[in-house]
């Protein structure tokens, strides 16, 4: 168990229940507790850290871990201000595992009121407090935070036959794969990240990628591939046993006598006897809470310069599902300077003063309320 387990479900008011407790959940829970906000509470459906502790064993987290605290910049995998993974687990990538227990330890240190194994079935605004629905009762709060994140909800959509491929979210372990001949739609960060570890046990590997990350020129890790992947892309057993398809879009997928075959835009056929992997992202947990946001073009939920609901006060977005204009805030080192906006605006409401908090944030780099600076070569965002 982790952190200070609640009671559940009462007649108590909260003043604000975070869903979820992923790095989003516990980095805001902390950064709340930072402003002086106490009446709080964590609910989760399954435990601390969950979605990372199930990763594929030898996927790592492509974004570096490095103790650079003492001088003032904050370890890119941190989610709470003075706290360093890298010191703690004394590792530069870590596995999913690796930080699932970073976050159950961060729980417990900071004695994080959380509610494991507990599934919320529903959330409505009743006046001004939120009724939310959990399988052990109903929990009521002045504020909401959504921050379920995305892992838990991978994507089998975009093409007909999308569900004869798997999802690279459901793979325990590369190494243990059957087959000699993969096939991945999708070539972003998981689908690069699968091809390696298979091309490193010698299989035979075909990426296709409608545009084709690796081939971009921008700086955003947002858009295009990170140094991690671009570094494990050279390794010999990659170049070997690995082709890249860029520029090439999968229309249909079909399973016939035990023999796979997808077809690209251009009418090309590829087979296979290995089920093809899908590394085409996630359909994310915000659709659970769309009738509490308005829908974004690009089918997020709109939020306002608060990470707040545009339509519902009160409700506020964490994590990887935030979205500013054009600005995609999907890695821990974007969406970990929104929690203390989120933060302020729910302290500042409550009567909290916040001044000495947004200065404390901004002089570690977590608090950023100016998206004017967020160019694909801003170094802060």
């Amino acid at each position: 168990m982790s952190g200070k387990q609640s009671d559940g479900a009462s007649d108590e008011i909260y003043d604000v229940i975070i869903v979820g407790a992923g790095a989003a959940g516990v980095g805001v829970a902390i950064t709340l507790q930072h402003v002086g906000i106490e009446k709080f509470v964590i609910v989760d459906r399954a435990t601390v850290g969950a979605s990372f502790a199930a990763w594929p064993a030898e996927t790592r987290f492509i974004t570096p871990s490095f103790p650079s605290n003492s001088i003032g910049m904050l370890d890119l995998n941190s989610i709470a201000i003075g706290v360093s993974p890298a010191y703690n687990m004394r590792v530069e990538h870590p596995t999913g595992a690796e930080y699932a227990e970073h976050l159950q330890s961060l729980a417990n240190y900071f004695e994080l009121p959380i509610m494991e194994n507990t599934n919320v079935s529903s959330i409505e605004k009743d006046g001004d407090i939120f009724k939310v629905e959990t399988e052990n009762g109903l929990m009521q709060a002045k504020y909401v935070i959504w921050s379920a994140g995305e892992y838990q909800y991978p994507s089998l959509s975009g093409f007909t036959g999308a569900e004869h491929c798997r999802h690279t979210a459901t793979v325990d372990k590369y190494a243990d794969l059957e087959g000699d001949d993969f096939l991945i739609i999708g070539g972003y960060e998981s689908g690069i990240d699968a091809a390696y570890h298979l091309a490193r046990n010698n299989k035979q590997v075909r990426v296709f990628d409608m545009e084709g990350p690796w081939e971009s020129n921008s700086s955003d890790p947002s858009v295009a591939l990170s140094t991690y992947s671009f570094e494990r892309m050279r390794h010999e057993k990659f170049e070997q046993n690995v082709k890249l398809h860029a520029n090439t879009i999968i229309t249909l997928v079909n399973h016939v006598n035990g023999t796979y075959q997808i077809t690209t835009g251009d009418g090309q056929t590829f087979d296979s006897k290995v089920q093809p992997l899908f590394a085409g992202g996630f359909d994310g947990s915000h659709k659970f809470v769309s009738h509490l946001f308005n829908t974004r073009d690009d089918g997020f939920p709109e939020v306002n310069t608060n990470d707040e609901s545009t339509i519902v006060p009160g409700m506020y977005l964490c994590g990887p599902s935030v979205r500013h204009d054009g600005h995609i805030f999907c890695f821990i080192f974007k969406y970990r300077q929104r929690f203390a906006i989120v933060a302020q605006a729910i302290a500042s409401s409550l009567g909290l003063p916040t001044d000495d908090f947004i200065e404390a944030y901004k002089s570690w780099g977590m608090y950023l309320d100016d998206l004017s600076c967020c160019g694909q070569e801003c170094l802060t965002c």
